[in-house]
């Protein structure tokens, strides 16, 4: 049964003595894991509590609080964002809720994202190369999970076998991302830290800039690919082309010149994870949304490829349409065309329940960390939350183990060859649909 903010503000007293709230107020998370909610103390201080649904979630969160710890001061001062702070733990049974500090900023929407400004499109790139330049030592120091590219692509693959034993599946999107995943060369890539649980919901804004990263839940040695998975869902290829730009240019490492069509790949099976996650769940609601979801991808990639098709032969066309002078085939705005996973819908009741509503967050300049270390250059404060929302419950937790299981990143990798320019032509043979239900 799910809690109210009403209720987890109880259980968040006991989490951290002295704390008393005032006020409560739904905060997003997913669905399937968390209850979550944002307090408002007496002294005008904020808190976000999640608290786990079942215990592989709450593993998730101790996984998380491990991760924290790991982000010593001296990685903290050269980030260009703050991370979390848990204030406050609290078993019940086996699960354990946590309570964070809250961070300075907001949670806004990918629409509201990608049509801000040039500079926050600037500083979501600069976020993700700062993730993915993280010591690899971060991860394998804390025996978190690691793969290596080949090892990356064998784990999707074993998740494809997964979901097509649950026979909801269009047999067309099981060839597709088949064939895909079956294409050596697409998965040469260099292996780098990764958030593994990134989207909108995980980035705190505040006056166009990223101030904080939350929801370290799933943190693994993998595929970058897998952080920009929900950028490629936003469907506006103008802020993800802004994005990548900034991001080749903040990285150590040139990124691979199949990055983003293999996110496209990741947005799309990202479905397939929806599925088998609500189903596991037994969460009846979720899993007709996502064969929904799955359906009218398959209709909409059928039609995509048919017009292509059609585009590319006109005299095969029927008489009434070569009589109009050939097909009308509608222009793409680019290559790669995703919509996010909708949000799973809110319990009734869900929207702000509050012993009266928080107040909106003063804009002021972020207050400097006690334990930052002065950085050669000005960085940019330190935040973090959780990213969580059911808008991506496709996103599943690799904390899992597979068949081959994680593997010390001291393993050698095939190398992808570095080059000065992003390269993304290829992302023309994977197009991602807007998948509405």
């Amino acid at each position: 049964m799910r809690r109210t903010p009403l209720e987890l503000a109880a259980v968040a007293t006991a989490a951290v003595p002295g704390l008393a709230p005032t006020a409560t107020a739904f905060s997003p998370d997913d669905d399937a894991d968390f209850d979550s909610a944002l307090l408002l103390d007496a002294e005008g201080k904020r808190w976000r509590v999640r608290s786990p649904r079942h215990p592989e979630a709450s593993t998730r969160l101790e996984t998380e609080l491990m991760v924290l710890r790991a982000f010593a001061p001296a990685i903290r001062a050269e980030l260009p964002f703050h991370v979390p702070t848990v204030a406050g733990t609290v078993r019940q049974g086996a699960l354990t809720t946590f309570v964070y500090a809250h961070l300075q900023g907001s949670t806004l929407s990918i629409e509201e994202l990608s049509s801000a400004s040039p500079a926050l499109a600037r500083e979501v790139g600069t976020a993700l190369a700062a993730i993915h330049d993280l010591p690899l030592a971060l991860v394998t120091n804390a025996d978190l999970p690691s793969y290596s590219a080949n090892e990356f692509r064998q784990r999707k693959l074993n998740e494809l076998d997964q979901a097509a034993t649950t026979g909801k599946i269009p047999a067309s999107l099981l060839r597709r991302w088949e064939h895909a995943l079956e294409d050596v060369a697409l998965w040469r890539f260099n292996t780098s830290v990764v958030h593994g649980d990134l989207h909108e919901d995980n980035l705190m804004i505040h006056h166009n800039a990223v101030t904080a990263v939350t929801g370290w839940t799933d943190l693994r040695i993998g595929d970058p690919a897998d952080d920009f998975a929900w950028l490629v869902a936003s469907n506006e290829p103008a802020f993800v082309e802004a994005v990548l730009h900034q991001y080749a240019k903040a990285r150590r490492e040139s990124p691979d010149a199949h990055l983003l069509r293999r996110a496209a790949l990741l947005a799309e099976f990202a479905l397939a994870q929806y599925l088998v996650k609500a189903m596991a769940v037994g969460h009846e609601d979720m899993t007709a949304e996502a064969e929904s979801m799955l359906k009218t991808l398959a209709e909409d990639i059928e039609a995509q490829e048919e017009q292509d098709a059609q585009a590319a032969h006109p005299g095969d066309a029927d008489p009434e349409t070569a009589a109009t002078g050939g097909p009308q085939v509608a222009p793409q705005s680019a290559a790669v065309t995703v919509a996010a996973i909708p949000d799973s819908a809110m319990p009734d009741g869900a929207a702000p329940v509050s012993v009266s509503s928080i107040p909106p967050a003063v804009q002021t300049a972020p207050e400097p960390r006690a334990d930052a270390v002065p950085p050669a250059q000005d960085a940019p404060g330190e935040a973090h939350d959780t990213r969580t929302g059911p808008a991506s419950d496709a996103r599943t937790s690799d904390q899992s183990v597979e068949n081959d299981g994680p593997v010390a990143t001291q393993e050698k990798q095939e190398q992808a060859p570095a080059s000065s320019a992003v390269d993304d032509t290829s992302t023309t043979a994977l197009t991602v649909v807007k998948a509405v239900p």
